[in-house]
């Protein structure tokens, strides 16, 4: 193709071919269309009414959202998508009076070839650019038709791209969450592993037997049809469906894709290695409006991500859209679990829990079980939670009932999705030997407490019962795993502590804080294990000791004692004076102003580290921001204080010592506060203002 357009010329300027294929006729700007004039709203007000509109709507699920073109031609929209692109490739959010004119026209520019009929914007097109990213400087480089060619093969996904994204993700992310399960919590605002952790604790108590299903092959091979089968289930605009269909359907350069790590030989790892060491020896210096790298910290926790956040699917042009359209598909499968869980449920009376309505929750978690797992007169419920493409289930019940559930899931992805899903990616596993999920362990702990109870004639009576509780353990193996990975340690039985040499060239007080803010990071990942003393001590161990072998090299103190002699326990104290006694005291050059205050490595003792969150989650727990969201939809229906009028004058006045008992003992049944509870206390505090 480029040699038809240039046959006679063997060089070429890159800024000469883009200005000639970046501006197409059809898109030109009208002369009288001034940018500024479309900035007629604040992008936040009209967010804020679009998810307002989006959780009013009575039936979400059964009704898809009608009209979304509106907010597809707002220019205050278009602009507040181009800071936050501006945002992920500069490092910094430009506010929206420092936005160039020559920027504005050119999103104006972009607008209209999306929006017009039929659109004339092709995604991913690096020779067909309507708007530069403002870190993308014009090259004025003659360069060869050959190198041209190659450089527009492997040229990363262009800017305008970006724009386009984060415009979708902002329109439907507030119509789709309403769509959404609360049975799934990867990739949605207000969820993630923790509430999956504390959902686990809470809810799953009682369950013999467990389902871990991977669903990645499914979720990285969805057709392009299949989504948007499922995106018009529950968004009818046909403007937004046709461009994302676009994006779906373009095809994609292979050199714009990133590849996978390949597994490397112990001789390419070592020669990987070399390389690396050189590389960072050598200061590096920025461009003007290049980010800044992620901090060493923060890499070091990176490398801790859990198996089942590692995989994020991307599906054509989509980008940071594929998380929200992987969620829109796999919400089909939320919901006909949630009509499996609820026919499955079987109450009986002669059990401990769950013996009414699968909705009250008739069980404490914090309460241990005082009664065989198994037998006829059990229970038989099942519970189901999703974090991406990774499904947990739990079942009260026989095995043959969880092989049941297993081939019905099969069938069902077969049917649904038109994907075989292997039996070895779906594993059943009794609650005694452990369940791993999200780098934790999903087991029952025996416990033995002492019972004591009035008898007859008023005497007190000690037993010793047998109970069950549910424990949520870090895995400390996968720790150890991931520390080797990252060469802090060697060996699995009895690792030993390697020292830390990418911050060789740093200074004690710059490495003592990035290790504190890693150590910090970590106690918060594991804050709902139960084990949470035990692994985080070991992380501040290896740590710890990492850093002493650090500074034995860099110091020449030749090993870890002498360090901890001169640095004490948390390497606080200064390590130079040691090594220079020429050198002027720390304390002197602290009091200039001239040497930055060195932080002690935290959790040097087992006192310091925090114990486990048992906070209990509610069954009908939601995210803040969609409880807040829900009251004031709540507030805004005049039905409401007419009820809640109606309610007042028909019901009977009470003590509040009654109220109080009536928390007390719904705190002892249910170990949270009801929802009829809390109703009321709503009504009562409305009446008081």
């Amino acid at each position: 193709m480029l040699s038809q357009i240039f046959p006679k010329h063997r060089f070429f300027s890159l800024r000469t071919f883009s200005s000639l294929c970046s501006k197409p006729q059809p898109t030109s700007l009208d002369p009288d269309q001034n940018p500024y004039n479309l900035l007629k709203s604040d992008p936040i007000e009209l967010l804020s009414n679009l998810w307002v509109h989006a959780f009013s709507r009575p039936t979400p699920r059964l009704v898809p959202f009608p009209n979304l073109t509106g907010y597809l031609k707002s220019f205050d929209l278009w602009v507040l998508a181009y800071q936050r692109a501006c945002a992920h490739h500069t490092g910094t959010f430009p506010p929206r009076t420092a936005i160039h004119y020559s920027h504005l026209q050119s999103l104006l520019a972009l607008r209209h070839a999306v929006l017009s009929s039929p659109s004339t914007f092709p995604w991913g097109a690096s020779s067909y650019l309507l708007l530069r990213s403002p870190a993308e400087k014009p090259s004025t480089t003659r360069i060869g038709k050959r190198k041209f060619e190659q450089l527009l093969e492997n040229a990363p996904p262009p800017f305008q791209d970006r724009v386009i994204q984060e415009l979708l993700l902002l329109i439907l992310e507030p119509v789709l969450e309403t769509h959404f399960s609360s049975k799934s919590h990867a990739y949605r605002p207000g969820r993630g592993p923790h509430t999956v952790i504390r959902n686990i604790r809470s809810n799953f108590a009682g369950y013999l037997w467990f389902i871990k299903v991977d669903l990645t092959h499914v979720s990285m091979h969805l057709e392009p049809n299949t989504i948007i089968g499922y995106l018009e289930k529950a968004v009818s605009d046909r403007s937004v469906v046709r461009l994302v269909k676009s994006s779906l359907k373009t095809p994609v350069r292979p050199g714009s894709v990133e590849k996978e790590r390949e597994e490397l030989d112990g001789f390419a790892k070592k020669r990987l290695k070399r390389k690396i060491l050189r590389a960072s020896r050598k200061k590096k210096v920025l461009n003007e409006n290049e980010p800044k790298p992620d901090p060493y910290w923060l890499r070091l926790f990176w490398g801790f991500a859990p198996e089942e956040a590692k995989t994020v699917p991307v599906y054509g042009h989509c980008g940071i859209l594929s998380p929200l359209l992987l969620n829109v598909c796999f919400s089909e499968l939320d919901f006909w679990m949630e009509d499996k869980v609820e026919k499955y449920f079987e109450p009986s009376k002669l059990d401990s829990i769950w013996r009414e309505k699968i909705d009250e929750g008739c069980h404490n978690p914090a309460w241990p079980e005082f009664v065989p797992a198994s037998g006829a007169c059990k229970t038989r419920k099942m519970d189901y939670i999703r974090y991406g493409s990774h499904i947990l289930v739990g079942i009260r019940g026989p095995r043959e009932d969880a092989v049941q559930v297993r081939k019905d899931l099969i069938e069902f992805c077969e049917t649904k999705f038109g994907l075989r899903l292997e039996h070895s990616k779906i594993e059943i596993e009794h609650i005694t030997r452990g369940i791993e999920f999200l780098d934790h362990i999903v087991s029952r702990r025996v416990i033995y407490p002492t019972l004591r109870y009035t008898g007859t004639g008023g005497k007190v009576v000690s037993e010793k019962g047998v109970g069950t509780l549910l424990s949520v353990t870090a895995s400390l193996q996968n720790c150890i795993t991931y520390f080797r990975k990252l060469e802090l340690v060697k060996g699995d039985r009895d690792p030993e502590p390697l020292p830390c040499t990418p911050m060789l060239y740093s200074g004690q007080a710059h490495t003592n804080s990035q290790m504190n803010k890693f150590l910090e990071t970590m106690a918060d990942w594991y804050r709902y294990a139960d084990n949470r003393k035990k692994v985080v001590g070991f992380c501040a161990y290896v740590i710890r000791s990492s850093l002493a072998k650090l500074y034995a090299a860099r110091y020449r103190l030749k090993s870890r004692a002498k360090v901890y002699k001169i640095g004490s326990r948390d390497l606080s104290r200064p390590l130079r004076e040691a090594s220079r006694n020429a050198a002027p005291e720390y304390s002197d050059l602290l009091r200039m102003g001239l040497v930055d205050v060195i932080e002690g490595v935290q959790f040097s003792h087992m006192s310091a580290i925090p114990s486990c969150d048992y906070t209990p989650l509610p069954r009908t727990w939601v995210p803040y921001h969609e409880l807040v969201l829900r009251e004031y939809v709540k507030l805004q229906d005049p039905q409401f204080f007419c009820r809640l009028h109606k309610d007042v004058r028909r019901g009977d006045l009470g003590s509040p010592q009654d109220f109080v008992a009536a928390v007390l003992w719904d705190y002892k049944v249910h170990g949270v506060y009801s929802r009829k509870l809390q109703e009321e206390d709503v009504g009562v505090r409305l009446l008081d203002k």
